[in-house]
C-alpha cells in the first residue's frame, strides 16, 4: 500500500476545488463535505491528503476543525508529510530568495503561505531567529521545526513570540519561550545604513517591522534639512533613518514611553541623539495638541496600527484613517510631504487613497501623489492570495 493511501483524506463539495486549483491555500468549513470526511472526525493538526469531490488528490494540508479556516494547503506534491526533511527544503528556498535579495542577514524569512510555510512567520536577525506560529498546524510540528532550523541555519538562539491574538481563532495557547540558547532583551540589527536596537522580549509582535523597508529608503529622498514629524514610531524606524538622511530633526510620537526612549537610544546610536524629540500620548490627541500650539513640520510619517483587524471594523476603521490623515495634513508646512501608510489587509490601496483625498478636501489643500508603496521582497505576495498583499502606503505633495 502507498503512502498515500494511508494518508486520511479530506473531501470537497462539488465545485469547490476551483479557488484551489489556482493555487489558493485555505480550505473554508462550509467548503468540506461532511458527509464524506466529517470535520469532527479529525484531530486540530492532523495531515490529511485533499481531494476533490470525485476523490481526485489536490494537495497535502493540515486540518483544523475548529476553525474557519479548517484546513491549509503546504504541497501539491501527493504523498508529501510536514516532515523535517521537508521544512528543510522550505527553509532553504527561503534563504535564497533573502540571499539574493539582502547583503546583511537581517529580514523576514518566512513569510507563511508566500514561502510555502502556512501559519509560520520567521524574522532572522543575525543569529537570533523570531519565530510566530499561528496555527495548530504549525504547532503540532514545532519540534521539528526547531530541528529544521538548527539543521539549515544552525542559530545561536530561537525565540517562540507565539503571543498573536490570531492564536485564539486556532484555539491555541498565548506563550513566548525560548528553545534555543539565550536570547537578549535587545538585539541588534541595521537597516537602509542605520543601526538599531530592537526588543525580541517586550517589544512589538517579533520586535521589528522589516516589511517597510523599501518605504522608509524612498522616503529617504525628501527628508534632507527637513523638520520631521513620526506618528506612531514605536521604536523609531522611520524617524531614526530620516535623522541617517540628513533631516533637520524628527518629533517621534508615541503611546509608550518606553519606546520613545528605544527611539531616543537608536537616534544615539547613529550620532543624532540630540535631533530627536519625542511625544508621548495618544496620537490623534497629540496632533491636536500640536495644530492648537502652532506647530508645524516638512515632513509627516503617518504608519499607524492596523484600524480595521476584521471584516465588520471597515466602517469605523475607515473613518479613524480618514481622521488621522486629515490631523497630520494640518501640521505639515506649505509645499510639505505626507507619507501615509496602512497595514490592515481589510483596507484597499483605494481606500487609503480616498481617505487621504477627502482629508485634504476637508482642510482645503491639495495632494499630490508622488510615490506609491509595497512590502519588501522578504514579504513576497502570493499570487493566488490576495491576503498576502497587505502593506500599501503613498507619499504626497501636500499644498495649501
Amino acid at each position: 500500500m502507498s503512502q498515500s493511501a494511508n494518508l486520511v483524506p479530506i473531501r470537497l463539495k462539488k465545485k469547490e476545488d476551483r479557488r484551489l486549483r489556482t493555487g489558493h491555500r485555505w480550505i473554508y468549513s462550509n467548503e468540506v463535505d461532511v458527509k464524506a470526511s466529517p470535520l469532527n472526525s479529525f484531530e486540530p493538526g492532523q495531515v490529511v491528503r485533499v481531494e476533490d469531490h470525485r476523490g481526485k488528490a489536490l494537495g497535502m494540508a493540515y486540518v483544523n476543525p475548529a476553525s474557519l479556516i479548517c484546513a491549509r494547503i503546504y504541497s501539491r506534491h501527493v504523498p508529501q508529510l510536514l516532515d523535517v526533511a521537508f521544512l528543510c527544503k522550505r527553509l532553504r528556498d527561503a534563504l535564497q530568495l533573502r540571499g539574493m535579495v539582502y547583503d546583511k542577514p537581517f529580514y523576514r524569512l518566512v513569510y507563511g503561505e508566500s514561502d510555502g510555510l502556512p501559519g509560520l512567520v520567521i524574522d532572522r536577525f543575525d543569529t537570533i531567529l523570531v519565530v510566530q506560529i499561528t496555527t495548530a498546524g504549525m504547532e503540532a510540528k514545532r519540534e521539528e521545526l526547531v530541528d529544521a532550523l538548527e539543521t539549515v541555519l544552525s542559530p545561536a538562539a530561537i525565540l517562540l513570540r507565539n503571543d498573536s491574538p490570531v492564536r485564539e481563532m486556532e484555539g491555541l495557547d498565548s506563550y513566548v519561550e525560548t528553545v534555543l540558547g539565550k536570547v537578549p532583551e535587545m538585539v541588534e540589527l541595521e537597516e537602509n545604513n542605520t543601526r538599531f536596537q530592537a526588543p525580541l522580549l517586550g517589544g512589538q509582535k517579533t520586535g521589528w517591522y522589516f516589511d517597510h523597508r523599501l518605504n522608509r529608503l524612498r522616503c529617504q529622498n525628501y527628508v534632507k534639512g527637513r523638520r520631521v514629524l513620526d506618528i506612531f514610531s514605536y521604536i523609531g524606524a522611520w524617524g531614526v533613518e530620516m535623522l541617517s538622511a540628513g533631516a533637520s530633526s524628527v518629533t517621534c510620537v508615541d503611546s509608550s514611553a518606553r519606546f520613545l526612549e528605544m527611539a531616543q537610544h537608536n537616534a544615539g546610536l547613529n550620532g543624532r541623539g540630540d535631533d530627536l524629540q519625542s511625544v508621548q500620548g495618544d496620537a490623534f490627541e497629540v496632533l491636536k495638541s500640536l495644530r492648537e500650539a502652532g506647530e508645524n513640520f516638512d515632513v509627516v510619517i503617518l504608519d499607524p496600527p492596523a484600524f480595521i483587524k476584521r471584516r465588520k471594523d471597515s466602517k469605523e476603521g475607515l473613518v479613524a484613517y480618514q481622521r488621522i490623515n486629515r490631523l497630520a495634513m494640518q501640521l505639515i508646512s506649505t509645499d510639505g510631504i505626507l507619507v501615509s501608510a496602512s497595514c490592515s489587509w481589510h483596507l484597499q490601496r483605494r481606500q487609503l487613497l480616498e481617505a487621504m483625498r477627502k482629508a485634504a478636501a476637508i482642510n482645503g489643500q491639495r495632494l499630490q501623489v508622488l510615490e506609491q508603496g509595497h512590502q519588501g521582497a522578504d514579504h513576497p505576495v502570493h499570487p493566488a492570495m490576495a491576503e498576502t498583499d497587505y502593506l500599501k502606503s503613498f507619499i504626497g505633495r501636500v499644498v495649501r
